[in-house]
Parts: structure tokens; C-alpha cells; sequence
């Protein structure tokens, strides 16, 4: 099975650092004969006594250097989108650069060298900044359930999933799947994370969808042993034969659109959840769960009868 391992930035911090200045890279250049990575400052000044890589001591070039060198784009957005705060603080520190010296002609470069480029331009996201979000019932039957929430970036997909829990007054039998168009996502995601993962352009509020569906969880069963006499079930059986009964899932009535309410009423609650796999309850044309009126009795030989 797949695991997604988490790392810190420190442990990246030999990939995003450059051994010139020993900081992150700003304005990243390589040198296409060893792809070896530099500040452009840095390597520029270094390449000025020196024609030889400062890592691997490969020649860069016998006689102009600096025309072996190439702008790294990509990997100086790696770097912005790591680093928490790191563009924004560059580009602060440009603009009062051309501030503190107006007679320095500045015409000539773009806006990102003269810092006039915004974090939303460039597609850099904050922990503490704020994300427009709208969350809607996956099933395209049910319209107009559409909501629209504002939260902070740093906040998790399992954060979500309990907001809507709470909302929507759904028992913890049931589980609920925040997606990304038909993509379920993983619990420790961020809203930054999606909005990297699915190139979010601000072009509007990140969409997102959900749907509940019941929990698959296995029963345990018990065995007489000795003749002891087992007349209790084991806590997962009782508590999913009390879940499985309609009467006993809550009604909603919360902002948040649940879809139980587009249902006729004469239907029990959540009857657009589909149907479980290989697990502990079962459905039938009639009546939502078979097993969720019925109570079942253990004889002393282990034996068990059903009343309903």
C-alpha cells in the first residue's frame, strides 16, 4: 500500500540553498554543464575570477562563462512556494531598494525585479492567508446545495470534514469524503497544498465537494468458551445495530445544504448514501438496514436466535 511520508523544509534545505551566500535561492541560475544551482548575484560575481563550477570544479566555459549560465524559473518557484514569507519579503525588499536609490534606471527590468509583482500574481500562497472555498453535495441530483466558506490556508481537509460533521449533525457511523472534482483527498492536505496540487488560478472560489457515506467496519464477533455465558454483544456489533436504525440518525438543520432534505419525507434520513461493500449491513428495497430492528439473544450452549 502507498504511503505519503511528510518531511520538514529543513530536510530540504541542501536542494533550496545556495553554498555561495548560504541562503535560499533568489533569482536561481544553473549551469547547464553540471545543472548545478546558484543565486544569479552570487555566481555572476563568482564567475568574474573564476571559470570553474564551485561545487564540482567542472569548466563552465574556457573564455565567457556567463554564457553558460541559464535563469532557473522553475526551481525559484520551488523555492517561493517552500519557503513561508520568503517572495513576499523580496520583493518588499526590491521596491525599497529603487526607493532608497531613484537616480538607479530600473526601466529595463520586469515588474518582479523591481518587487511590483503581488503574491496572488504570482500564484504564492500564505499559511496565514485567507482562501474562498465553495463545498457541495457530490451528487449532481441534488442543485442548488452550493455553499461558499472563507478559511485560512494552513487549514486541513480532516479540519473540513469534522466543520461539516458538526453542521450537518452526522452520526460518527457514517464517513465523509472531501474531493476535488472526482479525486478523494487525503486528511492531512491543506488548502494550500490543493491549490498547488490542482493549479488554483484564483479565478474563482477552489471548488470542492463532498458525500457521506456509511463506515465498513468489521463486527466482532465473540465465542462461548468453558459454558461461560455470553449474553453481551461486543461493543462495535451493538453500536452498529444502533447506528443502522433510521430512527436513530438525526435530523439536520444546519446553513450547510444536507441532502437528506430534498428526499420525500416518507424516505428515512440519508437515502442517497449508496449502498456498502462487504460490510456489516445490508440493504433491501423495503426498509434501509435488515438488521436494525431486530435484537439478538445468546442461548447458554452459544446458540443465537434473532426476535424482531
Amino acid at each position: 500500500m502507498h504511503r505519503t511520508t511528510r518531511i520538514k523544509i529543513t530536510e530540504l534545505n541542501p536542494h533550496l540553498m545556495c553554498v555561495l551566500c548560504g541562503g535560499y535561492f533568489i533569482d536561481a541560475t544553473t549551469i547547464i554543464e553540471c545543472l548545478h544551482s546558484f543565486c544569479k548575484m552570487c555566481i555572476v560575481r563568482y564567475l568574474e575570477t573564476s571559470k570553474y563550477c564551485p561545487i564540482c570544479d567542472v569548466q563552465v566555459h574556457k573564455t565567457k562563462p556567463l554564457l553558460n549560465i541559464r535563469s532557473d524559473k522553475t526551481l525559484q518557484d520551488i523555492v517561493y512556494k517552500l519557503v513561508p514569507g520568503l517572495f513576499k519579503n523580496e520583493m518588499k525588499r526590491r521596491r525599497d531598494f529603487y526607493a532608497e536609490h531613484p537616480s538607479v534606471d530600473a526601466a529595463n527590468g520586469s515588474n518582479e525585479d523591481r518587487g511590483e509583482v503581488a503574491d496572488e500574481d504570482k500564484r504564492i500562497i500564505t499559511d496565514d492567508e485567507i482562501i474562498s472555498l465553495s463545498i457541495e453535495f457530490f451528487d449532481q441530483r441534488y442543485v442548488n446545495n452550493k455553499r461558499y466558506l472563507q478559511c485560512p490556508a494552513a487549514m486541513t481537509v480532516m479540519h473540513l470534514r469534522k466543520f461539516l460533521r458538526s453542521k450537518m449533525d452526522i452520526p460518527p457511523t457514517f464517513q465523509i469524503e472531501v474531493m476535488y472534482e472526482d479525486e478523494p483527498l487525503k486528511d492531512y492536505y491543506t488548502l494550500m497544498d490543493i491549490a498547488y496540487i490542482y493549479t488554483w488560478r484564483r479565478n474563482g472560489p477552489l471548488p470542492l465537494k463532498y458525500r457521506v457515506r456509511p463506515s465498513c467496519k468489521k463486527m466482532k464477533i465473540t465465542h462461548p468458551q468453558d459454558g461461560v455465558n455470553n449474553t453481551n454483544r461486543s461493543e462495535s456489533d451493538s453500536a452498529s445495530d444502533k447506528a443502522s436504525s433510521p430512527a436513530g440518525v438525526p435530523s439536520t438543520s444546519s446553513p450547510l445544504p444536507s441532502p437528506s432534505t430534498l428526499v420525500q419525507p416518507s424516505q428515512p434520513h440519508f437515502t442517497h448514501i449508496s449502498n456498502p461493500i462487504n460490510c456489516t449491513t445490508m440493504t433491501s428495497p423495503n426498509r434501509q438496514f435488515s438488521f436494525g430492528n431486530k435484537v439478538r439473544k445468546t442461548a447458554l450452549n452459544g446458540s443465537s436466535t434473532s426476535s424482531g
